[in-house]
């Protein structure tokens, strides 16, 4: 079997941020979830998004569903293929009732942004030129004694 990722995210309303993830790019899946507690959203052929209703992810996990508005315990960094790209998801995440998270960031070889979903979990997506990093590194710890 191909190494993929399942990312099982607790919703309060999975039809709205089933609409917010199909707004910023994912695909909805109904090939392992369906009706009105859990919907698959699809990233890539290698990584997954199950939205689940409070109900439904504590079958799964017997610990409190956490307050992701509150407190944050992970952040989903992404990699794109432009900077633009990192502006028009952030754009369409934000017209879709997301929250931007903080102002461009911008290290010339990386540029990111941030936005929250519906439900407050967090998201980073970015740009990398990976040569450009890994010189840029190199440099630091070339300098650092």
């Amino acid at each position: 079997m191909t190494k993929m990722i399942f990312v099982n995210l607790p919703v309060a309303d999975v039809a709205a941020s089933t609409a917010f993830y199909e707004a910023i790019g994912f695909v909805k899946d109904e090939t392992l979830a369906t009706g009105p507690d859990a919907a698959m959203l699809r990233w890539s052929d290698d990584v997954s998004f199950t939205l689940l209703s409070h109900a439904r992810f504590a079958d799964f996990a017997p610990k409190p569903i956490a307050d992701s508005r509150a407190t944050s315990a992970i952040l989903f960094a992404f990699a794109l293929d432009s900077r633009e790209e990192v502006d028009a998801i952030t754009a369409k995440a934000v017209a879709a009732g997301g929250q931007e998270g903080h102002e461009p960031e911008d290290m010339g070889f990386m540029y990111s942004r941030a936005f929250d979903d519906l439900d407050g979990h967090s998201f980073g997506p970015m740009w990398m030129d990976v040569a450009a990093a890994v010189a840029a590194m190199s440099t630091d710890e070339a300098g650092a004694t």
